[in-house]
Formats: C-alpha cells, structure tokens, sequence
C-alpha cells in the first residue's frame, strides 16, 4: 500500500521573497509593500490611495506575478454598471438557455482602478465579493476563487467626476494605504531606467493560490500575546475616546489591527507580534475608519492626525519594547 501524500508544508521565507521582488520593481516602496503583503496574507483588501504617477497600478500587477495569481483589472467610470463587475445572465439563442457569464471579479487578484470615479450603486456591487466572498445574480450564488484579492486606487486630490466611498464602503477594506512620493535617489533611478528604455520584465511566481491558501494559514498561528491583543484594543477604544473624533474604529478595526500584525511579523520572519509590528499597520488599518466631528473641517484636524496621538498616548505593554 503507497503512502497517503503530505500536504505541503508552507515555507516561511516565502514572505521575504515576496518582498524582495516587489521592490526590485516598485523602487522606494518597500515600507508600503510590507503593509500591503500583511494585509493579503491577513485575508484582507487594499485601498492605495494618492495622487498619480506613483506606482499604484505598477504594485498591484507585480504582487498578480509574484503570488501566482490570475488577475484583472477593471477601469471605474461613471458609467460602469454593477453587472459590468459582477456578471450577467444572458440568453443564449442557439441553446434556447440562459447562462451566466462571469464579471472581471471572477479572479484572484482584482485592480479596482480608480474606484471612486463609479457612482455608488456601482461601488457597492463590490460589497457581496469582498466580504462574502460570492457574488448573487437573480437568486443564484456563485462562489468567487479562493484566494479573492482586492486592490483598489483611489486619487484622493480631484472632486470633479468623483464619488466619495461611503464608510461601509471603506470599512471592507482591511488597510488603506499611501505610497507617497521617492526619495531623490530613488527618483534618479526611475528617471534613468526609464531613459536606459529598461522596460520590467515580468516577475517569477513565487507562490500559487495553494501556496498562498498555505501562508495565510501560517500567519493565523503566529503569537499574539494577551498584552499585545490588550495593547492593540487600547489603541482603538483610544480612537472612540478621542476628542477630535465623531465615529471612532470598530470591533472589526481591532480584529484587522491583530490579524495585520501577525502578518507583519511573518514578513519580518518572526513567530509572534511584537508592538512595532502593531504599530507599523495602525495607521494603514485604522485612519480610514474614523469620522471626524463636522464642526471641525476648517481647522486642519485630521484622522491621521488622531491615529498619531493615539499612537503616541497609549503605553506600550510593560516588558515589551520591539
């Protein structure tokens, strides 16, 4: 009798791997490709919100190659209509049947590109995949592939033609996420690749959605301590105790503050979450989820502003200083 086959066993280096080759492409991004590989490997979506010409796009498509993953993109517009994302049955009049066919959200990796250009019906359309997981066309539900990704853009300095996301909208995703601008070196080097005509060759797949499946399991077993998870609810009960705030992060803010940090450690290669790792995605995790009190729009105040107070003001468990 032949031996039943061991399941693979997912390679803990695989995270650093990962990074290395994103930022072999994406120069000067390494601090947010760390944040955006946590939160994949937490299980959630990502927000890249800044201006243009920063690599947005460029990221998305290189975190498709690395992680071997199908991948699609689809372009918001005002026009575009949720079954555009989604799907529709249609009828077929060879076959006299109907039959569905599949949206651009049928896939493992999704660029939401400029996601607040599309009127809110359309935005919403996105809800049922990115939190269930599924979509449902008249009564019939469909299962989207495991593992489903979303990476959506946004440009947060235009108004013209724009719809903001609604914070039901913003609360499905796990982080949002700023690339900012280079450093002068690394812009030099952006310049020079491209008058060098050096265009990027595609990266090597590093993993597959198996493997990914695998990962995610690994970094739901990385060690989160009573004092860490008692320090991360620190900082968002923090948030709804602020005097700046109307609305502060919910219960489901502290589940991605944790589950974010275990995938940060996993990046850095170690087994339990220290509080920098908490620290490092608290502003990622949680400054999309507050609203400020109204009455303060024209003095500055920011949630950002708030996240770093908090930061700052809650203690570090004692003991604990990486």
């Amino acid at each position: 009798m032949s031996e039943l086959a061991q399941p693979t066993q997912p390679n803990p280096e695989v995270p650093q791997e990962i990074l290395r080759a994103i930022t072999s492409r994406v120069i000067d991004g390494e601090d947010s490709a760390k944040v955006v590989l946590a939160t994949i490997l937490a299980g959630g979506h990502v927000l890249l919100e800044d201006v243009p010409g920063l690599g947005k796009t460029l990221m998305a498509r290189s975190f498709a190659e690395v992680l071997g993953l199908t991948f699609r993109r689809i372009q918001f517009t005002p026009d575009l209509l949720p079954s555009d994302l989604t799907g529709a049955t249609m009828y077929d009049q060879r076959t006299g049947e109907f039959t569905f066919h599949e949206g651009p959200v049928f896939t493992g990796l999704l660029l939401a590109d400029e996601i607040n250009r599309t009127p809110p019906k359309t935005q919403a359309a996105l809800l049922e995949a990115m939190q269930e997981r599924q979509v449902t066309t008249l009564g019939s539900v469909r299962a989207l592939p495991d593992p489903f990704i979303v990476i959506a853009t946004a440009n947060p300095i235009e108004n013209d033609g724009t719809f903001p996301l609604p914070e039901a909208q913003l609360d499905r995703f796990m982080t949002r996420i700023g690339l900012g601008y280079p450093s002068e070196t690394s812009e030099a080097r952006i310049v020079d690749q491209h008058l060098a005509g050096t265009s990027a060759a595609p990266l090597p797949a590093l993993t597959d959605a198996a493997g990914l499946r695998s990962l995610r399991e690994l970094a739901r077993k990385v060690t989160v301590t009573p004092e860490i998870r008692d320090y991360a609810l620190r900082l968002v009960r923090a948030t709804r105790e602020h005097k700046l705030v109307q609305l502060g992060a919910s219960p489901r803010a502290s589940i991605a503050l944790v589950t974010v940090a275990q995938g940060l450690a996993l990046v850095h290669g170690r087994d339990h979450v220290t509080p920098d790792d908490v620290r490092a995605c608290a502003v990622s995790v949680l400054v999309h989820r507050l609203v400020l009190r109204p009455e303060l729009w024209s003095t500055g105040a920011s949630a950002r502003r708030v996240v770093d107070e908090v930061i700052a003001g809650v203690p570090t468990p004692e003991g604990l200083t990486g």
